[in-house]
């Protein structure tokens, strides 16, 4: 299965990354995720032609490409940091690879909630008319205390929170098999044309 993880964070360190990183390393026997960041996107700026700069084009057809999608989100403020927003709503106004495409999120924060706030908060973006991602319902994977939650080889230390994970990680690919099969029988329409594109 071919997954693509999106770090949800501009920061140089992000425990989110690391979070990332040890799904890819863990779960290598049963998928094949490859690590996409958003730290070198341009803030989105609504260009009038719809065109998608070319560093988001890179990330759009990777997603496109994939069976599924991980997203890492960290919490700032009680939501998903402007980086992410501003990546999704670049995705949303001119190529929208998410559309129908099935999608996980887990995140990680310094705190004990694990990023619980923003992952609601991104359940609802990613629901907008404009993305309509099918994401994985019932299960969220929250990692609180992320600064001491790895070891020194990158691996999660809390057994409990690794079978989580695991429990969590087989639930998604469950959901991406049945979602691509759904769509095989009944493939999307047309993707909508929204009232401000016929300006």
């Amino acid at each position: 299965m071919k997954l693509v993880g999106i770090v949800g964070s501009n920061a140089d360190f992000s425990t989110n990354r690391k979070l990332l990183q040890f799904m890819q390393k863990y779960f290598s026997d049963q998928a094949e995720i490859e690590i996409c960041e958003i730290k070198e996107l341009p803030a989105f700026n609504e260009p009038a032609d719809t065109t998608a700069p070319k560093e988001v084009q890179v990330l759009s057809d990777k997603i496109a490409q994939a069976e599924g999608v991980i997203i890492a989100t960290p919490e700032y403020d009680h939501a998903i940091p402007a980086a992410l927003k501003s990546a999704l709503e670049w995705l949303s106004y001119t190529t929208r690879p998410l559309l129908d495409k099935a999608v996980m999120i887990v995140g990680c924060s310094h705190g004990s909630l694990g990023s619980s706030r923003a992952q609601r908060n991104l359940r609802q973006i990613l629901d907008a008319p404009e993305i309509k991602a099918r994401v994985l319902p019932s299960s969220e994977f929250l990692l609180g205390q992320s600064l001491t939650a790895f070891n020194e080889r990158g691996s999660l230390i809390d057994k409990e929170k690794t079978k989580e994970l695991a429990a969590d990680f087989t639930e998604f690919k469950n959901f991406v098999e049945l979602t691509n099969k759904l769509l095989e029988s009944h493939p999307p329409k047309e993707k909508t044309k929204f009232a401000w594109e016929e300006v």
